[in-house]
């Protein structure tokens, strides 16, 4: 009896993850050029292509920012739920926003330093006539009452009338937006609460358990968008504003990526090598996260990614993680909160003609690193720049000097943003002795989508959230 074996099919395995990113930043920079070539239309309108690119980015950011308030409530009740049954969690929130202050001090000390080194201010061609008022600004009251949650979830709603180019009303439109501060603050409050009600908020608990385990499960279909997505997102950068509006404020765009570079190149890597963990290693499990924060230019919008690159890639515990990661992305802001205002504030200072003095660079050093949370990881850094300004009593209209280039900025503050954003947590678990040096050290961003992560993301709603009799604690150091 003869038996006959069926050749088998080699699957064709699509290209990894880093490489689909690498190869959609490459296309959306060609149809982005392709777009700026073609031009506006007729009337002034945008060209067909640059629509088309500006809804794929845009539809992929909102898909993100969809998942960011569940994503933060759920997680934050879950990890403080867990956190019950470690011994340094005190510690860990400390170490935390310890580190938080001394690379945000680290990044606004350079951006001081370039400021009065390159002078942008004095070597700049753009005239005073660009000088406006940006209509909207931060103050410190704003700060602090926008703590207070306006309701349970931290939505807001505005309506605004629809008119045509003679006046008449055509509508009302409406938009709904969130406050992930706010988020946080409720969060955390309930969590606590859940903690103090004891074994009444277990139904409770398992409830926000299951939603957390939908909710990311939702999050990483939506990821696995993520080139598409990049691919939209840069060819509408390129197509919407080139690279002309660079030219008479040249000086103060160098010195913003300038500082930029050496605090992802010098000062991250420094503190890697303080704390014994590898530079590439971190790198190249972080990259994701930062080339997605590069094409967005949003921290909250990068936050699903961050946090699961800061839980994946580099070995922190989901139970940390989920609050640590959060936390970050509303006030861990070294590029949009410290190397941007400082810059900004003296480029203002020295084109209006103004003396800065000692304590106005300690105010602005200051500023940086207390009041960063006021940007709140939305896209720009106009309320963190306008707090500045104001504090210092400099002209509010220098703020208008700078829109004409804030986009192309935006995109490396917010890179720097998010790489901070996963640094900390890193740091903070390897010398509390929880950082899973294994993962840590096999870092891949390849794998990032592989069978043995997807069993993690199912499994981590236990880890982060279980009983603690039945949850594995985090390990406390020694």
């Amino acid at each position: 009896m003869s038996t006959s074996t069926a050749p088998t099919r080699r699957r064709l395995r699509a290209p990894s993850f880093t490489v689909q990113i690498l190869a959609a930043l490459v296309l959306g920079v060609l149809l982005g050029w392709w777009a700026l070539a073609i031009g506006e239309g007729p009337n002034e309108e945008p060209n067909g292509l640059t629509v088309a690119l500006s809804t794929i980015g845009s539809t992929f950011v909102s898909l993100l920012r969809a998942t960011v308030p569940p994503l933060v409530f759920t997680a934050i009740v879950a990890s403080i739920a867990n956190l019950r049954g470690v011994a340094n969690a005190a510690r860990l929130a400390g170490q935390t926003l310890l580190w938080f202050a001394i690379t945000a001090a680290a990044s606004v000390v350079i951006g001081i330093g370039l400021g009065l080194l390159m002078q942008p201010g004095i070597n700049t061609s753009v005239g005073a006539d660009a000088a406006s008022d940006p209509g909207r600004s931060g103050s410190w009251l704003d700060f602090l009452s926008g703590l207070v949650p306006v309701n349970f979830l931290g939505l807001e709603t505005s309506a605004s009338l629809e008119r045509s180019e003679t006046g008449d009303v055509l509508g009302v439109g409406s938009s709904l937006s969130f406050n992930v501060l706010q988020i946080l603050v409720m969060a955390l409050v309930v969590g606590i609460a859940a903690l103090k009600v004891g074994d009444k908020a277990e139904p409770f608990l398992s409830v926000n358990r299951s939603l957390l385990a939908i909710i990311q499960k939702v999050l990483w279909w939506i990821i696995r968008l993520a080139p598409l997505g990049t691919l939209g997102l840069i060819g509408r950068a390129i197509a919407t504003y080139g690279w002309d509006a660079l030219a008479p404020l040249g000086t103060f765009a160098g010195a913003v990526y300038i500082g930029l570079a050496l605090v992802l190149l010098v000062v991250y890597p420094i503190v890697l090598r303080t704390n014994g963990l590898g530079v590439m290693r971190f790198f190249r499990g972080a990259w994701p996260a930062i080339q997605l924060a590069f094409v967005s230019r949003s921290s909250i919008g990068t936050l699903p990614l961050t946090q699961r690159v800061t839980e994946r890639n580099l070995g922190v515990p989901p139970a940390y993680a989920s609050f640590a990661v959060p936390l970050g992305a509303t006030t861990k802001m070294d590029g949009c909160a410290s190397i941007y205002p400082a810059l900004a504030a003296i480029f203002v200072a020295q084109f209006f003609g103004l003396e800065l003095g000692v304590t106005d660079y300690l105010l602005i050093a200051f500023v940086s690193v207390v009041g960063s949370a006021a940007t709140a990881g939305l896209t720009g850094a106009i309320v963190m720049l306008t707090l500045t300004l104001s504090t210092l009593g400099l002209p509010l209209e220098g703020v208008g000097l700078l829109l004409a280039i804030d986009p192309i900025l935006d995109m490396g503050r917010t890179a720097t943003n998010v790489a901070g954003q996963a640094l900390v947590p890193t740091v903070v678990a390897k010398r509390e002795g929880i950082l899973d040096l294994e993962r840590y050290n096999s870092a891949n961003a390849e794998n990032i989508f592989s069978e043995e992560d997807e069993e993690r993301a199912a499994e981590a709603p236990e880890q982060v959230s279980g009983r603690p009799e039945a949850a594995e604690p985090l390990p406390t150091r020694a």
